[in-house]
């Protein structure tokens, strides 16, 4: 099935690697303009590049996720020059393990503040746009660890829970201006991430997976960009988790 995208631009946080960048490409090869979101200047440049060089649309837009004020000067700016930002996907993430006990403040508040408080950020800045225009599409990457939590890492988890419940809310306060919002849930993926674990620690963590297999960034950003498309349009509120059935 062909998706319908109709002039429609995307923002994309955490755009640089691994499921980010499988979004951006996945949005761009549907022919979606796509602001490509990351700290680092040379990889969210990279993939733009990658989009262009395709034949695509995209542009790179390196800031801080997590600073309020750079991300309200940003959604500004954005709106002013491109005139409308149609989707918003809420991708970007960092941890910083360790038990509670141990874990320090300043690393509950960075995880908190950089996979949290920047989904509140950007759609704060991009939403009253899509209002304005009645339609919008906002996808929230949240996490297995959010769903059934995780030894080691608070930090991690409750903000992936935080993002379920603002998921929520925001799709019951937008509906009425045909603004949808929806939360993927990736389990165990190909990234770097996951990339740093040992194999005993992989071995480990796919013995609770019933397909026995990593996912591929490819297969969190299939279900994305359906949720961005036209036909996803009565779909709101839900969460859908892509982890090869390890939360059932």
């Amino acid at each position: 099935m062909r998706l319908t995208f109709e002039n429609r631009v995307a923002l994309v946080t955490g755009a640089g690697r691994g499921i980010g960048r499988a979004i951006a490409l996945s949005l761009a090869a549907e022919g979606v303009h796509v602001v490509c979101v990351s700290r680092s200047e040379s990889t969210c440049a990279a993939v733009a590049a990658e989009i262009n060089a395709s034949g695509g649309k995209a542009e790179a837009l390196a800031l801080d996720v997590g600073d309020a004020t750079a991300v309200a000067a940003a959604g500004k700016e954005l709106l002013e020059r491109l005139g409308h930002v149609d989707i918003l996907v809420n991708n970007a993430g960092i941890t910083k393990d360790g038990l509670l006990l141990r874990m320090e403040d300043a690393s509950w508040e960075d995880v908190l503040r950089t996979n949290l408080s920047s989904c509140f950020y950007w759609t704060k800045a991009l939403a009253y746009g899509m209002a304005r225009k009645r339609w919008g599409r906002i996808v929230n990457m949240t996490s297995v660890s959010g769903l059934a939590g995780n030894a080691g890492q608070a930090n991690y988890a409750a903000s992936k829970a935080g993002i379920l419940g603002l998921t929520k809310s925001v799709a019951r306060e937008f509906a009425s201006r045909n603004i949808t919002c929806n939360a993927v849930a990736p389990g165990f993926i190909e990234t770097d991430m996951t990339g740093a674990l040992t194999e005993e620690q992989k071995k480990a963590a796919l013995a609770n997976v019933p397909l026995k297999r990593l996912g591929r960034p490819e297969e969190i950003a299939n279900i994305t960009t359906y949720l961005c498309s036209e036909e996803a349009g009565y779909i709101t509120g839900q969460v859908f988790t892509v982890d090869g059935g390890m939360v059932m």
